[in-house]
């Protein structure tokens, strides 16, 4: 019990590791929680920097929810625990104890961590999104087309071990995209491709 409370508490410090923040100040000299969105996530790291310090945000976002999940699995694959990392993982995401704990939309590190849990489910929920993204220009629209799917993809496929943690998750990313939300009711959201330096 020791070992997975400990690893618990990591998961979460790892979760928080704002990578967005670190690649944005160190390779192009801007900090993106003062420019664009305000956001350490990709969407405004790529807006910020280009694209490929987007997608070496997002790769960084994904891997730090998916390696603890892949370890917890090892320590014990009950699904309390894992389940319980994979939200310490994301939680940390969102509420980063190295920046007053504030941080991400839950999304990249989501998709971390359901990628040792239910691989064939996310790749459908995240065709699904870039569809989305790719027909409307909304990545935030994108979004939560992924992590609305992907309950509903695990009901289907009976895997229900981490039905309780995708819903988790779901309520999160909606909480964290409440102002998305709000401009894409009023027609105010910016196209992700419109919207880049």
């Amino acid at each position: 019990m020791l070992v997975q409370a400990l690893w618990i508490a990591v998961a979460y410090v790892l979760g928080s590791a704002p990578w967005g923040l670190v690649i944005a100040k160190t390779f192009c000299g801007v900090d993106p929680r003062t420019d664009g969105s305000r956001s350490t996530g990709a969407t405004n790291v790529s807006r910020l920097c280009g694209f490929g310090w987007g997608v070496a945000t997002l790769l960084c976002d994904v891997l730090k929810g998916a390696l603890p999940v892949w370890i917890a699995l090892r320590i014990n694959p009950a699904p309390l625990f894992v389940s319980a990392v994979g939200l310490a993982c994301v939680l940390g995401h969102v509420f980063s104890c190295f920046m007053k704990f504030r941080g991400g939309k839950a999304v990249a590190t989501g998709i971390g961590v359901f990628l040792p849990l239910a691989f064939w489910q996310l790749l459908v929920a995240s065709a699904l999104c870039l569809l989305v993204i790719w027909r409307s220009g909304y990545v935030s629209l994108g979004s939560l087309t992924l992590v609305t799917a992907l309950p509903l993809l695990l009901l289907c496929g009976a895997t229900w071990d981490w039905l309780p943690l995708s819903l988790g998750v779901w309520a999160l990313v909606l909480w964290k995209h409440r102002e998305n939300i709000r401009r894409l009711r009023a027609g105010t959201e910016k196209p992700w491709l419109k919207s880049r330096n």
